[in-house]
């Protein structure tokens, strides 16, 4: 790819972040505009025209537009998917509402299952089967397709899913369905199971392939408004869009899965992350993406980040391969309020964008996180974003005492201070989720802050939970967005085959590689045709009798029977790494098999420069009282991120601010400024009474 112009775009629930590098002269441009939530595009296309007009570059030098979205994840959350109708096995049209017996909570007798995607009236049984070996038992009823076709269109459905029972081993009867909801109802939005999952276990298929067919028409219509306002901008490429595995791919992918976009904007955070840490020999690292709404985290284990085969969104399973991140609704404009009890809470209601935090001045007038920060002189008391945002510190004031101060009998401060300790113990735990929750040690690791607000809480979360280490990259709040533009094009596919582990099974095994590699290979001449690209090739074991499985990898498309013990022999080994024991003397089934291609693409230099030849002095812009946890209000330096030169070392207490975000350092902190500027800062040991 000729080294031109590089966009990355990450749309957040508050600011949508651009970096936009010029390869050819390895300079960058950065720019942060308010998101617009009633239309995403349009922020998105406006902060193109204002980040092209500052870098003074005409639209044609573009060659790569990448844009992480959220959009799938909150319609989700939100319920704003179209109305979607199921096409499904005679006897199996309730599997995505009766679910599985697990409840996600023992004790609460009042909560409320959440409502399918496909509502029972748009549920339509036919008469089929197929068994789980593939043999037809029952011939597909194309008349009662018809007629199902015929009564989810009077019926007013959008979409539909086609599920039936067994369908991984033997996709017919799904693929026909399909051809006939497109002949009666060609502009019908419309997938397969099969096609979207091809594993067994039908609650998790069919959950994942009606929440991917309510997203159709949404992605579709965001995404030909995207599109048509990136080529009316002038830029020739077409863009690409992150997914939740750390991959971009073309929007025709996107269209036919949405559901691989639940996590696109977190993702670009992690994969920069990775590309930040390997630069500086930094390979442990858990990140800490703080936005305004939510708080992402994930574990990097030597370079490597975590991933998941199935993630809940909105109360129903999703199997899809993504980065393991764990999200809580802890963020800047999250609202502070007084529970019933007297109690003050922390979200995960959040101000958004419009009107956001009371401090913005956009008519918010609830308390949020960020109003706290101000208060506490944590924040800029006169404006962020390099002096482009105005902010009141009056309307954060006046937000907490009539909030906060008035119900809970105590003073502004200590109000203001409660709404940070208690998001800070919120965000504690979502990084014990993904790392003491899976047997890792917090304490081995760096935490990596990034977002508009990781940098303002990372020293207080990191204290305490014992890390020694937060690793401040030099533009931390728009790391979601230079990430993308370390993005490799990668397609995940997998398909059950459900047999022993030994040789005997080495036939259907092959013959189940055999058609993944074929998908793989149309996936690659549709997204880049002719590029060299990497198979990876992975299957999920388990020892017979059990109901979960562990990942093993293998190194090529066809298995013998030397492979298939070397397999075995890394899954017992990962059985007793993840389970403290191993039972070699058992027997082995393979549930899954699974295939990654990935087509590296090259990656533009994304560190802007340091400056050279000045004194920390020279950073200096102010100084003013800030609130630190457990020392109270102390004088404080404020310095200017883009004038703190390369390779000095200062202490705490102290501020950073810069156009994308705020990074405090609490007393007693070292700071060591490396040669790219990134800030390392050796957190002091936690203090007795501090939460552990």
């Amino acid at each position: 790819m000729q080294q031109k112009a590089w966009l990355g775009i990450d749309t957040g629930g508050t600011f949508t972040d651009l970096v936009l590098v010029d390869a050819a002269r390895g300079t960058q441009w950065l720019h942060k505009t308010p998101t617009t939530p009633a239309d995403a595009s349009r922020g998105i296309l406006d902060g193109m025209a204002e980040i092209l007009r500052i870098a003074d570059l005409d639209a044609s030098e573009v060659a790569l537009v990448c844009h992480g979205t959220t959009l799938a994840t909150n319609a989700v959350l939100e319920r704003k998917w179209v109305r979607t109708g199921m096409i499904t096995t005679a006897g199996f049209r309730d599997v995505i509402e009766l679910a599985r017996q697990r409840r996600p909570s023992f004790f609460n007798l009042d909560l409320e299952k959440p409502a399918p995607p496909a509502s029972r009236d748009l549920r339509l049984e036919v008469a089929e089967r197929i068994a789980p070996d593939g043999t037809v038992v029952t011939a597909l009823d194309e008349d009662a397709v018809r007629d199902a076709v015929a009564t989810l269109k009077a019926r007013g459905a959008q979409a539909i899913s086609v599920c039936f029972l067994h369908a991984y081993a033997n996709p017919a009867h799904e693929r026909r369905a399909v051809a006939i909801v497109r002949e009666m109802w060609p502009d019908a939005f419309v997938c397969a199971s099969s096609d979207i999952l091809a594993e067994f276990r039908e609650y998790e298929r069919f959950s994942t392939a009606s929440v991917n067919a309510s997203l159709l028409p949404v992605i579709d219509r965001y995404l030909d408004r995207f599109e048509r306002g990136v080529a009316g901008l002038g830029i020739a490429a077409q863009p690409t869009i992150m997914q939740s595995n750390g991959g971009a791919v073309s929007p025709a992918s996107v269209r036919r899965t949405p559901i691989n976009t639940f996590f696109s904007g977190p993702a670009g955070g992690v994969i920069g992350a990775v590309g930040l840490g390997a630069a500086v020999g930094v390979k442990d690292i858990i990140t800490f993406d703080m936005g305004g709404t939510s708080t992402d985290v994930a574990l990097i284990r030597n370079g490597v980040p975590a991933k998941h085969n199935v993630r809940e969104m909105g109360g129903f399973p999703v199997r899809t391969r993504t980065l393991d991140i764990h999200t809580i609704g802890a963020g800047g404009g999250s609202i502070a309020w007084v529970d019933p009890g007297g109690l003050l809470k922390v979200g995960p209601q959040s101000a958004g964008a419009m009107p956001g935090p009371a401090a913005y001045g956009r008519g918010g007038d609830r308390p949020t996180v960020t109003d706290a920060n101000i208060v506490l002189g944590r924040l800029n008391q006169r404006a962020l974003l390099q002096g482009r945002m105005a902010v009141f510190p009056d309307l954060a004031r006046k937000a907490i005492e009539a909030h906060l101060c008035a119900p809970l009998d105590m003073d502004l401060v200590r109000a203001a201070s409660g709404i940070i300790e208690i998001v800070n113990v919120n965000m504690m735990g979502a990084v014990r989720v993904i790392s003491v929750e899976r047997g890792e040690d917090p304490r081995d690791f760096a935490l990596m802050p990034f977002g508009g607000a990781g940098p303002l809480h990372a020293a207080d979360v990191a204290a305490m939970m014992g890390m020694p280490r937060v690793f401040v990259p030099q533009r931390p709040g728009l790391l979601s967005a230079m990430g993308l533009l370390h993005a490799d094009a990668r397609g995940d596919f997998s398909l059950t085959r459900l047999v022993r582990a030994d040789p005997a099974s080495l036939d259907a095994l092959n013959i189940g590689l055999a058609d993944l590699a074929a998908r793989g290979a149309a996936w690659l001449e549709q997204e880049a045709a002719g590029a060299p690209a990497v198979f990876e090739w992975q299957g999920d074991l388990r020892y017979f009798g059990q109901n979960f499985e562990l990942a093993s990898g293998f190194p090529s498309g066809h298995l013998d029977g030397a492979a298939l013990a070397a397999m075995v022999a890394r899954f017992h080994a990962a059985h007793a790494a993840a389970y403290g024991y191993a039972m070699p003397d058992r027997p082995v089934e393979i549930v899954n098999l699974r295939l990654s291609v990935t087509v590296q693409r090259p990656v533009p230099p994304l560190n802007a420069a340091v400056p050279r030849g000045v004194k920390l002095r020279d950073a200096l812009i102010d100084e003013r009282d800030v609130w630190f946890f457990g020392a109270g209000f102390q004088p404080a330096p404020v310095y200017d991120r883009d004038r703190m030169p390369a390779d000095v070392r200062f202490h705490g207490p102290a501020i950073v601010e810069q156009m994308d975000t705020t990074t405090v350092i609490p007393p007693g902190a070292t700071v060591d400024v490396d040669p790219a500027g990134n800030l390392m800062i050796a957190i002091p040991t936690v203090a007795e009474g501090r939460v552990q």
